[in-house]
């Protein structure tokens, strides 16, 4: 079955970095684009990256862009985003996302806390 497991999330100070992982198995990972969301405290889900799945074509929320780089390995079947520059208002709980057969699946989620 499809499978999704983030890691990397934790608490930062402003300005900081963060890389997250998303480790993927069940399906062909090299065959589907990978999308990266977040959920905020109190807000909706939202899209922040996506990767086609070549790794070739990459999208960014305005807000993330600059400063979020999304990446794939194919041969490890892990997604990646790595996070610079990071602001109070990136705060959110991180999901890795694809959509199999009409279907989305999700992990189970990372929190990033940006705070001083």
């Amino acid at each position: 079955q499809v499978q999704l497991v983030e890691s990397g999330g934790g608490l930062v100070q402003p300005g900081g970095s963060l890389r997250l992982s998303c480790a993927a198995s069940g399906f062909t990972f090299s065959g589907y684009v990978m999308s990266w969301h977040r959920q905020p405290p109190g807000k909706e889900r939202e899209l922040v990256a996506s990767i086609a799945n070549a790794g070739s074509t990459t999208n960014y929320a305005d807000s993330v862009k600059g400063r979020f780089t999304v990446s794939r390995d194919n041969a490890k079947n892990t997604l990646y985003l790595q996070m610079n520059s990071l602001k109070r208002e990136d705060t959110a709980v991180y999901y890795c996302k694809v959509r199999v057969r009409w279907y989305d699946y999700w992990g189970q989620g990372t929190q990033v806390t940006v705070s001083s």
